[in-house]
């Protein structure tokens, strides 16, 4: 045949039609997989047969387009079909007609799902995207197979024990507990966890505690092949917990050819001696200091206490102690220096008995950010992030006072390596949101509060941080909206201040002055800090008692005075002289107003 005859014969019979109605349909079928197949969890091999058939029946739909002919009397080969009875262009209209459409359609599907708000795992998901470290582990929470179910305690212990060990190991890369908590022990999607951890293997295990007896299962798991490449079971005495969480934590380096410096084989092998009891008790502590309510923090404070009775040189119950109390002037209305003298007695305490504790060290970074000591909160969290690499908390906690200090950069790069190593953090999601709207990079700022409230649309502190991000865009209606549900979920100060200084600029002065009279109100039973007073009588234009509420904040020790320096809140006190002066004693060369032992 001749080839132009051949090509002319190709287009007659619609073939080029049929290739190109085929590759839309294709198109259509794979972007609706894609949505329906993990909304059902199927396995991903599912997908994978789905595109290999798609591609299969590509060439077929074009030799059954070239052999066959569809005519009024039904479908018949085209040898049988005479010339002058052929439709064949007809057929190809109508070809077109539907591909016109079928295309309309798949272009309205990928612009929804370019707008459509994507799912906590989605974001996670894209989050983790990056290649994904061979060294790098989560240790799933593990099962309580105890009949005294108040053992779960118990079981997060023996968890965070042998993840906090692992994590010392500056060669691999160590989940946090807060996000692998979200997780079941033995999940059936393996991959997919690890894909949303952004990590190849985990760990999964259970614990089993009877009187002073322990059964401890671990198996460590290539989540990417679905492999099991270790599991043991330990029955020991309650007194040899420490030895066995060491020994796994050994044996999962090991088996991940992590290398280990002198420091970190010492740190993975190190049993501390402690009290059943009083270990018992600290977990308990620990327990109750995670839910962050003021009721659980000051339930959990008395288990410190009755830990430290039980063994006054477990350093870790001090920690627990200490984090507390300061936990209590965000969570529980108390003043900051309630907080701050039992905390620093407790620091000090615990450093005396373990200079090497990464938490301790991480809890005087805080510490001193919140005293305004911000050379000595760097260093400290430098210290405890050389002590445990993968910290997330202290990376978390060291963006802080780094902000505050206009370190833009550095404290951005800190908050991101915090979401890396606890994808699922709420605060740390949005506390790089913060930093941002400080560092002015409003945009991003914007990006990262909203992929926060994706993970979770009720977290009141992502509210006011998208607000500002709007109210600095120049969008002051959407900025007031997203205050008032910040302000609706939670009801704290910051909140209502966010929203009085938000109707202040929008011209609406008095119900700026009735949320600024509902500030005062609340004084008087709890403690407001005068930040979030002074935020609102900036934007009222009462400079000088603005000024005077920022220097209250001073000499009460508040965390949010530290960021006068960077806060766009403040512009308009700029260049007032009162103010800069006040400016240079929070973040000026003077900087240590109190002494905490390291």
């Amino acid at each position: 045949m001749n080839p132009r005859n051949f090509f002319a014969e190709l287009k007659r019979r619609n073939v080029y039609k049929v290739a190109v109605a085929y590759a839309v349909v294709a198109w259509l079928l794979l972007q609706a997989a894609s949505i329906f197949f993990p909304a059902f969890d199927a396995p991903p091999w599912v997908m994978r047969i789905f595109i290999i058939v798609i591609l299969l029946g590509f060439p077929v739909a074009l030799v059954l387009s070239w052999a066959f002919e569809i005519t009024p009397e039904g479908i018949k080969l085209e040898s049988d079909v005479e010339p002058n009875k052929s439709i064949a262009r007809r057929t190809g209209r109508k070809i077109v007609g539907v591909t016109v459409g079928l295309a309309v359609i798949a272009a309205g599907l990928m612009i929804f799902q370019l707008v459509r708000p994507k799912s906590a795992s989605q974001v996670s998901e894209t989050a983790a995207a990056e290649p994904v470290s061979a060294k790098s582990i989560a240790v799933l929470p593990f099962d309580n197979l105890s009949r005294d179910p108040d053992n779960a305690y118990f079981c997060e212990g023996v968890q965070d024990e042998i993840l906090t060990r692992l994590a010392k190991v500056a060669d691999l890369k160590v989940i946090s507990r807060t996000s692998t908590q979200h997780f079941k022990s033995a999940p059936d999607n393996l991959p997919q966890i690890a894909r949303q951890l952004g990590v190849a293997h985990i760990l999964e295990g259970s614990v089993q505690k009877a009187n002073d007896q322990v059964r401890v299962n671990v198996q460590l798991i290539n989540a990417l092949t679905d492999a099991h490449l270790w599991a043991d079971t330990y029955d020991r005495k309650l007194t040899d917990i420490f030895a066995v969480e060491s020994e796994i934590a050994k044996t999962i380096a090991e088996t991940l050819r992590a290398r280990l410096t002198g420091s970190e084989k010492s740190s993975i092998a190190k049993t501390l001696m402690v009290n059943p009891e009083a270990y018992e008790l600290y977990l308990k502590g620990r327990f109750f200091s995670e839910k962050r309510t003021g009721a659980d923090l000051r339930t959990s404070i008395g288990y410190f206490d009755r830990a430290i009775t039980k063994d006054p040189n477990y350093p870790l119950s001090y920690v627990g102690l200490a984090d507390s109390h300061l936990l209590l002037s965000a969570y529980g209305a108390v003043s900051p220096k309630e907080s701050y003298t039992p905390a620093r007695a407790a620091l000090k305490k615990a450093l005396d008995l373990d200079d090497s504790l990464a938490q301790a060290h991480a809890s005087s970074g805080l510490l001193a950010t919140l005293e305004l000591d911000v050379n000595r909160a760097i260093s400290e969290l430098e210290r405890a992030i050389q002590l445990n690499p993968n910290y997330a908390t202290a990376h978390h906690w060291l963006a802080l006072p780094l902000m505050t200090v206009g370190q833009s950069d550095r404290a951005i790069t800190e908050g991101k390596r915090a979401i890396e190593l606890d994808p699922l953090s709420l605060i740390c999601n949005a506390d790089l949101s913060w930093v941002y709207v400080n560092a002015r990079r409003y945009d991003e700022a914007e990006a990262q509060a909203r992929k926060t409230l994706e993970m979770d649309s009720r977290f009141y502190v992502a509210h006011y941080y998208l607000g500002e991000a709007f109210q600095f865009k120049g969008k002051l209606n959407d900025a007031i909206a997203e205050y008032q549900k910040s302000a609706e979920l939670n009801n704290d100060p910051f909140s209502l201040a966010m929203l009085g200084q938000a109707y202040a600029r929008q011209g609406k002065t008095d119900e700026a002055r009735k949320i600024h009279a509902r500030l005062r109100e609340q004084a008087k039973s709890q403690y407001v800090s005068p930040y979030a007073f002074a935020v609102v009588l900036t934007a009222l234009g009462d400079k000088a008692h603005a000024i005077d509420e920022l220097q209250r904040g001073y000499d009460d020790s508040g965390f949010y005075i530290s960021l006068i320096k960077v806060d766009p809140l403040f512009d308009p006190l700029r260049g007032d002289p009162r103010f800069e002066a006040l400016v240079q004693k929070v973040v000026g060369p003077k900087q240590s107003r109190s002494t905490t032992a390291k």
